[in-house]
């Protein structure tokens, strides 16, 4: 199976230690992601993670020490962050490990420090939001753990997620506050079928629809309808490329307002086109073809 993820084309592959992984088979684990990991990195995977077993337990330290010395290791993933000293116990033991590469020296060490994506998973994790998110200058994201969440809370978790608004709401709100780049949001467990790709579309789009920039996922199939949604569509990188194309010439006659298509366009809204720009350009979508067509753009 660790196999089959080298021919995946994703932002991030996350190798496992923690539920998938039974007691007695941990120390298996870390050797076989440890091997994996040895390989240099597909060119398909920006990102190559593994996922820790919970600082609360006596496995985390031991899952760190068998897989930091990987060289293809990008990123470490943790489970349970309930407060921030969750965060910074980590990040003090990649340090530890590797204190040439955290420094940031990278014309030194020819790559950059370990990053940390931490799993939001509980109330007490939720109200702590601000603080984990200072943890570390190696923290690059926060995930959502629905089910465990869930758990923590006594919910069912429903089609319509609504049990979920409030904290989704918080984690994008709080990745955004922080300015950290990567906002993952809940696995959908329902990916068997045409049912299952069209609840998963749903899903990421109302994900989308509230900040989160990525979604978890548990299997192939369920990555091309993952990254489909979102990425900006077609007409997204038309309107974009339009807005874009006419601030440069609204901005050399002075103007910060001005119209396209009957609606105002002010520095905001400028603003998210040149992010959706950008996203477009990260999706390898054909944004030069955009500003060939639009390059005759004007301000109204």
């Amino acid at each position: 199976m660790l196999d089959k993820t080298r021919g995946l084309s994703v932002d991030c592959v996350a190798y496992d230690l923690e539920d998938s992984v039974t007691h007695g088979r941990k120390a298996e684990a870390r050797h076989n992601i440890r091997q994996m990991l040895q390989q240099p990195c597909p060119h398909g995977i920006r990102e190559s993670a593994v996922r820790i077993n919970g600082v609360h337990t006596a496995l985390a330290e031991n899952d760190l020490t068998a897989v930091l010395q990987a060289p293809s290791l990008d990123t470490i993933v943790v489970p349970k962050v309930h407060r921030p000293s969750d965060v910074s116990f980590v990040a003090d033991v990649i340090r530890h490990h590797l204190p040439k590469r955290q420094s940031g020296d990278t014309a030194t060490t020819g790559k950059p420090p370990i990053k940390l994506l931490v799993l939001i998973e509980s109330a007490k994790g939720l109200t702590d939001l601000s603080a984990i998110c200072k943890a570390s200058p190696y923290l690059s994201g926060l995930i959502f753990a629905a089910e465990d969440f869930a758990m923590d809370l006594s919910l069912t978790r429903t089609p319509s997620l609504t049990e979920f608004l409030f904290a989704r709401s918080a984690i994008a709100t709080a990745c955004r506050a922080h300015d950290l780049p990567s906002t993952i949001d809940l696995v959908c467990t329902s990916y068997k079928g045409a049912e299952g790709q069209r609840r998963l579309e749903e899903e990421c789009l109302d994900g989308k629809g509230l900040g989160f920039n990525g979604k978890q996922c548990i299997h192939p199939s369920q990555v091309d309808v993952v990254q489909k949604a979102f990425a900006p569509s077609q007409d997204e990188l038309q309107w974009a490329v339009r807005i874009v194309t006419a601030d440069l010439k609204a901005n050399q006659h002075g103007r910060g307002a001005w119209t396209l298509d009957g609606q105002m366009i002010d520095a905001p809204v400028v603003g998210k086109a040149k992010n959706v720009v950008i996203r477009a350009e990260a999706c390898a979508m054909d944004v030069a073809s955009a500003k060939q067509r639009w390059k005759g753009q004007e301000p109204e």
